[in-house]
Formats: C-alpha cells, sequence, structure tokens
C-alpha cells in the first residue's frame, strides 16, 4: 500500500484496513441510522469523482459546502480532491453578508448546501456570484438540483483511468482546501492548506488514540472547522467507523444509540455536561445527595496516576468510581473512553473530574493556519499535566518569543492566506515561523501552557496587565455563573459582564422560596444581586488585587450561536460583544467615575 500523502490516499487505506466493515461512515436519517459499508464510501466517493469531472471540474476549481455533519459531507470531500478541485467548507451559521463574501471571494463553480434552510439563506446571493455554475443540495428539494444526481452521472461516465492519471498527478504540496476563519478587519481570511500540512497532522496524532477498526466514534462538531475536520481524518485513517450527529440537540440520544469509544469536543460542551450533572446531585436527598458530593470530591483532587501513587486516595477513587460514577459513565457512553478537547481552554477541574470518571480527556492546542495541532496530551512519559495543553507534536517545532508569544514552524503550517500576500507575511515571519498570537510557556517536564490570546491581554489606567481568559476559566467554576466577559481595558479596574447559569439559579430559588418570574426581573432582585456578590467575592480570592471584578452587570438571557453572541466553536464573539453591550459597558465604568 502507497505511502499515505494527499488526504484521498485515506480511501485506499480503509479498504486494506476494513474490507468487510459494514457501518464505515453513518449519520441519521428522518431520525434512522443510515450506514456506508467500506465499499460503499469507496463507491460513492469515485462516482461523485466521475460526475463532478463529467461536469468539467478540474484541478484548482473551488467547491464549496454548506452543512451540517453527515457521511455526504465526508464522501464529497473525498470525490471533490480525487478531481484536484479545491473544497471550500463554509459554516452553516455565518451571517449572509459572511456568506457572499466567501463565495465570491474564493470564486465557486458549485455549490452544496444542506437542505432548504441553507438554500434559503444563499438564493439571494447567487445570482450576483459571477462563474457559479450550480447549486446542489443533500436532501431531495423541489427545484434544486441533488447531490445524488451527480453520483448518478458518475455511475453512467465512469473514467477509472482518467480518475487515476489525475490522482497520480496530484503532490502532497498542492492545495487541497481554503477554509475560512473569522477576520481582524471584519471580513473573513482564507487559510489555505495543502494535503501535506493536513497529512502531515493527521499522521504526527495518529499513535495517541489506541484504537482501530473495531472502534466507533461519534463526530458532532463542525467538519467544516480544521479541527473536526482533521480528527475525522485521522479516525478513518485508524480504520474507526465514523458516526456523524447533524444537530448538537442530538448528542445526548446519540452517545446512547452510538455507543462511541472517542468524540471530539470543546470545553463549553463539557462545562454543560458538567453542570447537569451536579444539578442532578443537588437534587437528591439525604445519604445518596452525600455521597454524591463526596464522590464528586473525590474526583476534583485527581492527579494523573495519582492512585498509584497515594494507596488512600486509591481506594477512594475505587469506592466513588464503583458508587458514582459508574453511573457517570453510563449515562454518556458505557464504551467511552476518549475525549479530545480543543478549541479554547478546559478548566482543568473538569480534566481531573472526567478521569476520575473513566474517561480520558486528551487536551489540545492549534489553529487553522496550523492544520490546526501544535501540541497535544498524550500517553507517554509527561504526556499528561491538568492546566497545559500537552508536549509540542514530534514533528513541529516551538519557541516562545520574547513577549511570550507562541511561535511555531513545521508541515503543519498553511501555505498563507488566500488572495492576502500582505497579511500572510504579517503572520509568518522571514524564517518561516508563524506567529499565533497566543501566550504561553513550556513547562520544565515540557508540556506547553497557553496562558491567553495576545491580543485579548488587555492593561489597565494603571498599567498593569490583565488575561481575561484566565479570569473567565476560574469564575465559570462557580454553578451560578454561565458565561463571563471580563472587562477593563484603559479603566481603573476589571469588571465583567456575567450571564447566569438560570437552571442553576431557578433551582436555588426554589429551595431559598423566592418565586421565580422571569430572568430580567429576578437578576435585579436584592437577595440575588447579594448572592452573585458571594460567588464574585470567593473568585476573586484567586488573584491580585488589580485583578478582582469590582463591578460587574448579569445579563438576563444565554449567549449562543444563533443570536450571534458565541463562535460556531462556542467561543465568545469578543469584538461583537462589546459592540452590543458597549451602553452597558459605559454605565459600569462611567458610575464608578461618578460615585
Amino acid at each position: 500500500m502507497r505511502e499515505i500523502t494527499r488526504i484521498f490516499d485515506l480511501l485506499d487505506r480503509y479498504e486494506h484496513l476494513c474490507p468487510e466493515k459494514t457501518d464505515a461512515l453513518a449519520g441519521k436519517d428522518e431520525g434512522v441510522w443510515k450506514t456506508y459499508s467500506t465499499s460503499e464510501f469507496r463507491e460513492i466517493s469515485d462516482n461523485i469523482s466521475y460526475g463532478l469531472l463529467k461536469l468539467g471540474v478540474g484541478k484548482g476549481d473551488k467547491i464549496a459546502s454548506i452543512t451540517f455533519n453527515r457521511p455526504e459531507w465526508t464522501m464529497l470531500d473525498m470525490g471533490v480532491q480525487q478531481t484536484g478541485a479545491i473544497h471550500i467548507p463554509i459554516y452553516p451559521t455565518i451571517s449572509d453578508k459572511d456568506y457572499e463574501y466567501i463565495l465570491k471571494h474564493a470564486e465557486v463553480s458549485y455549490i452544496f448546501v444542506a437542505g432548504e434552510e441553507m438554500y434559503r439563506r444563499i438564493k439571494e446571493i447567487v445570482p450576483r456570484l459571477q462563474g457559479l455554475k450550480a447549486v446542489y443540495t443533500f436532501k431531495n428539494l423541489f427545484g434544486v438540483q441533488h447531490l445524488n444526481e451527480i453520483i448518478q452521472l458518475g455511475k453512467e461516465s465512469p473514467v477509472p483511468e482518467k480518475l487515476k492519471q489525475i490522482k497520480d498527478s496530484i503532490r502532497s504540496e498542492d492545495l487541497v482546501t481554503i477554509i475560512y476563519t473569522s477576520g481582524t478587519t471584519g471580513v473573513p481570511k482564507g487559510v489555505m492548506l495543502s494535503h501535506g500540512n493536513i497529512i502531515s497532522n493527521t499522521l504526527a496524532t495518529s499513535y495517541i488514540p489506541p484504537f482501530g477498526p473495531e472502534h466507533r466514534a461519534m463526530s458532532f462538531l463542525p467538519l467544516c472547522h480544521i479541527y473536526e475536520r482533521m480528527m475525522n481524518y485521522m479516525l478513518i485513517y485508524k480504520g474507526l467507523s465514523m458516526y456523524y450527529v447533524s444537530n448538537m440537540g442530538l448528542i445526548a440520544e446519540s452517545l446512547k444509540e452510538v455507543n462511541p469509544h472517542v468524540f471530539t469536543t470543546v470545553p463549553r460542551l463539557l462545562e454543560k455536561v458538567y453542570d447537569k450533572i451536579i444539578a442532578k446531585g443537588r437534587s437528591l436527598k439525604g445519604i445518596k445527595k452525600a455521597i454524591f458530593f463526596w464522590a464528586n470530591n473525590v474526583g476534583l483532587n485527581y492527579e494523573y496516576q495519582k492512585e498509584k501513587r497515594n494507596p488512600v486516595y486509591a481506594l477512594k477513587l475505587k469506592i466513588a468510581r464503583k458508587l458514582v460514577f459508574s453511573k457517570w459513565k453510563e449515562a454518556l457512553s458505557k464504551n467511552l473512553d476518549i475525549v479530545v478537547s480543543g478549541g479554547a481552554a478546559l478548566q482543568p477541574r473538569l480534566n481531573r473530574v472526567f478521569w476520575a470518571v473513566g474517561i480520558r480527556i486528551i487536551e489540545g492546542y492549534g489553529l487553522t493556519e496550523t492544520s490546526p495541532v501544535i501540541a497535544v496530551s498524550d500517553f507517554g512519559p509527561n504526556g499528561i499535566k491538568f492546566g497545559t495543553v500537552g508536549p509540542v507534536l514530534k514533528n513541529v517545532q516551538v519557541k516562545i518569543a520574547e513577549d511570550g508569544e507562541i511561535l511555531v514552524k513545521g508541515p503543519s503550517v498553511m501555505q498563507g492566506y488566500f488572495k492576502d500576500e500582505q497579511l500572510t507575511r504579517e503572520v509568518i515571519d522571514e524564517d518561516g515561523w508563524f506567529h499565533t498570537g497566543d501566550i504561553g510557556r513550556i513547562e520544565p517536564e515540557g508540556q506547553l501552557r497557553i496562558t491567553d490570546r495576545k491580543k485579548l491581554i488587555f492593561k489597565t489606567s494603571f498599567g498593569k496587565y490583565i488575561a481575561p481568559q484566565v479570569l473567565e476559566n476560574k469564575f465559570k467554576e462557580s454553578p451560578f455563573i454561565d458565561q463571563i466577559l471580563i472587562l477593563g481595558e484603559n479603566q481603573k479596574f476589571a469588571a465583567a459582564l456575567i450571564v447566569p447559569d438560570f437552571n442553576h439559579l431557578k433551582n436555588w430559588c426554589s429551595v431559598k422560596e423566592i418565586p421565580y418570574t422571569t430572568n430580567a426581573e429576578m437578576i435585579a432582585l436584592p437577595p440575588i444581586r447579594k448572592r452573585f456578590q458571594k460567588e464574585v467575592n470567593h473568585y476573586n480570592q484567586f488573584f491580585g488585587e488589580y485583578e478582582k471584578i469590582m463591578k460587574y452587570e448579569l445579563i438576563d438571557h444565554e449567549w449562543g450561536v444563533e443570536t450571534g453572541e458565541l463562535s460556531a466553536t462556542l467561543k465568545l464573539r469578543r469584538s461583537h460583544l462589546l459592540e452590543v453591550y458597549e451602553p452597558l459597558i459605559l454605565k459600569i465604568f462611567n458610575s464608578s467615575k461618578e460615585n
């Protein structure tokens, strides 16, 4: 079997590893899981290639997809790549303005959309796209062509020899995708990645999960994001069955149905899972409640391999697992072994608790521009240290600049930004070092620790630097706080916008016999303001005087992707929040000047 140098080489490898597999790929269709065998995976991918070639698609053509996760995404991806065309995956949740910008900037020839809702979003844009030849859907939609038409066209027009010649002409360094990420200038920037960029990352991380063809993975983070996409390739490289979940709301039931051994997630979802578990614990009574929170405390004190060094702790952990944690794990997935967390910093307490439960959290760090992984935890010596993102990958170089910025060099660093040489030169210096914009340090044992985003660190009017993400992660340990945005650039003190955990607040109000009306009315009540002040005072203890939150305002609704406060990977959209809440922020700081 040939060496893996192009992403579509994974099809040959998968056939070799899993020739008889009946669930190579799977997705839910009308509430029922539809599976594709290894041979179907290969056949449909090839037929898409044949169909695209029949339509005249050639090397360098741009083909966009806008859809939630589904098996067809991976088959389309492979089919596009084999023709030498360039795949432009686009988030299904961005603004209409960004859709138009990306589709025009990328000069796409064909667009594949999820279904009616996505088609409606771009319908008005389509006539303005010069060079666009057709739009296809993944679901039957009256008046719009379907992906199956291309598959059927491929079946009727197979050209295996021609396809082989094209594939043989594609080199590792050829551009395979352009991924658009949010830009600092207000328009998305297109990150150009080659086959070699992504494959280097796929191979460099493949040694970590101890899985093979007999295991299953679940995929629900957006495949259009390089993080989930590279993990998708890596797990296919290992021969795992890939189960795709198209809706975040279906994660819980899908976990029970699929019983995966591994999945990829972001800290925000782990926070939500843990908060729900704790909320159930609070509803218990008497001895059951006492045992529950005793076990939780055992989990919060977990250290990697502590049970091997401390017999007393080992006994406590064994009891906690038998009485409590086994139920937690059963509620998630009886097979679940490894969860990969990335996209943002994970609270160390979550790492500890999930490891104690028996679910191994692997935390990684990277950017779209680095395909993405720069460092990731592993199971080797010094591979796990809570609060870090693990050792730097063996094929990647990292150095810390004088100002603390993390610089990266290696085969996974992007080719550059599409149509923007100036911006490329700003982030990749003359010596080939990519400037990540993140601040960090290398631990004595070799792990990388991220301390904050360089652009997010701000200075108060007293000249003191504050790293907001460090504070935010700590304050989110409070069961009362769902989200928090730290403020204070050029101000005399640090402040915050706080989104309460409204489920927890309702439970608390019930215990205190405070009738719950609306969120807005409740956060204005003196007893609730007093309770939040108590939380702020508690977490302020962990920080220096200049870092403490001196003033805050409570927000009366959850922040979400649909409402624009969170990105598709559930990170705070800070510039958007600062703009939306400008009057409230001015009130926080101006009221202090008046007092």
